[in-house]
């Protein structure tokens, strides 16, 4: 153990000095649009423009709107230059410039070398202030999402998430596909999605992130002359917060092979004081039930827990399984659940996991475009310094701190199924025991 820790704590050493995540990181105004710049010595520069709001900007109806209308940006070619002379100049410089959305934010990025930074931002500029949103582009997109749409709705996996944040979510943002339906998708017309951009993407709901080499003056001076000039616009609407007190059981039929289960749980902010000590916790109960469920029992080949901390509004915990025993596995996963809250984890699982969970995340920041995105989203998430903290906060984690938090966020758990109707009932979907305060404190002494 003691030769497994050194070993550990050396390859952090060598990721800390090689690794530019401890570069400077600053943030600054220009014009009424927030700029986080991180100083990094490579020969790469990541930029990344992040849209507050995500699902929170349509109506579910629209659902998709946004994700169709950051993509057709991107790849249709501006009012200045057309699909085929921006790809072919992109590709000339090996720069790359994409779009996507999810829950709660969408964002235009751009990656390239050094050398072509100022090429390649004005590519990305003018992406972003003058898409030409073309009849042509906007026919061939519209065919490749429904097509993903209709293959999401086939994958079992992609179809029980949508059905479980139906089921728990529903009648707010999160019951809405970031990625669009069939439906949705088939509806939306080259003007919604041109309206929809233009009050969308504007200095309010927006901030830039960019990661590499460069004079931050010069920064300064593009942002001003160009996404400065973006209209101010309007913050997204805020929704409150779901803690999911209540149970919501979903049972979605359908005849395939392996059944498939998902357990929605409440779970705190990832700024709170108990967002590190959840996303510890959750990932050491993923470990516990690989053991129990495939390793001692074969019920499944993947089981897994973890903490959806990547949700801004409403993050929340996530346990999962395949199987052809439903009514088992079910059992086991909650007995795992009742077995922490009432005996908690233990000391060597909490050092195991920190040294994993550090090695994992210095070993995922070695490239720019993911230490752009882990500043972004953590700025949405309580502050672009969490992602700057990681260390410390993992650090800090304590015994009593994970098994407070997997007490406290577990005692209710909304279950989606999707599978064979008849291999469940409603009493199958069963609920972590609540145990006394006098038994966990006899239990854990």
């Amino acid at each position: 153990m003691k030769k497994l820790f050194k070993i550990n704590i050396a390859i952090l050493a060598c990721l800390a000095w090689v690794n530019p995540t401890f570069g400077q990181t600053q943030e600054f105004d220009v014009k009424g649009l927030k700029v986080i710049y991180k100083n990094v010595p490579k020969e790469i520069i990541s930029a990344r423009l992040f849209i507050q709001g995500g699902t929170a900007n349509y109506s579910m109806e629209q659902s998709g709107i946004e994700d169709f209308a950051l993509q057709l940006a991107v790849s249709g070619g501006t009012k200045n230059m057309s699909k085929l002379e921006f790809s072919t100049a992109a590709e000339q410089m090996s720069t790359t410039v994409a779009a996507g959305t999810n829950y709660d934010y969408g964002q235009i990025n751009m990656r390239c070398v050094k050398q072509n930074w100022d090429a390649s931002w004005n590519l990305f500029v003018d992406a972003i202030m003058n898409p030409a949103f073309e009849e042509q582009q906007y026919g061939l997109l519209k065919d490749q999402l429904i097509a993903t749409a209709k293959q999401n709705d086939a994958d079992p996996d992609q179809s029980l998430v949508q059905a479980a944040m139906a089921n728990v979510f529903e009648g707010k943002n999160y019951e809405k596909s970031p990625n669009g339906t069939v439906e949705s998708l088939s509806s939306l017309s080259l003007e919604d999605l041109k309206s929809y951009y233009n009050s969308t993407v504007g200095k309010e709901r927006s901030f830039l992130v960019v990661v590499g080499d460069i004079d931050v003056d010069d920064l300064k001076k593009k942002v001003a002359a160009s996404l400065a000039k973006l209209p101010k616009g309007t913050m997204p609407s805020e929704e409150e917060r779901n803690m999911l007190g209540e149970v919501t059981n979903k049972i979605n039929d359908r005849d395939i092979a392996t059944n498939y289960i998902a357990g929605v749980l409440s779970a705190p902010t990832l700024a709170s004081e108990d967002g590190t000590a959840m996303m510890i916790a959750m990932s050491i109960l993923s470990e516990r039930y690989f053991l129990e469920l495939r390793s001692k029992r074969s019920l499944s080949y993947a089981p897994y827990s973890y903490y959806d901390n990547g949700k801004v509004t409403n993050p929340y915990n996530w346990i999962y399984i395949s199987t052809t025993d439903p009514k088992q596995s079910i059992q086991v996963m909650v007995d795992e659940i009742s077995k922490l809250k009432k005996d908690g984890f233990e000391e060597k699982e909490l050092v195991n996991k920190k040294q994993k969970y550090l090695t994992q995340f210095y070993m995922g920041q070695e490239t720019l475009s993911s230490q752009s995105q882990s500043l972004g989203s953590n700025e949405l998430k309580g502050g672009w310094e969490m992602s700057e903290n990681f260390t410390e906060r993992v650090n800090a984690v304590t015994l009593e701190d994970i098994n407070r938090v997997i007490d406290k966020y577990t005692d209710v758990i909304s279950w989606t199924y999707l599978g064979k109707a008849d291999m469940v009932s409603e009493e199958d979907f069963l609920q972590p025991n609540k145990v006394p305060d006098d038994v966990k404190l006899n239990s854990k002494n």
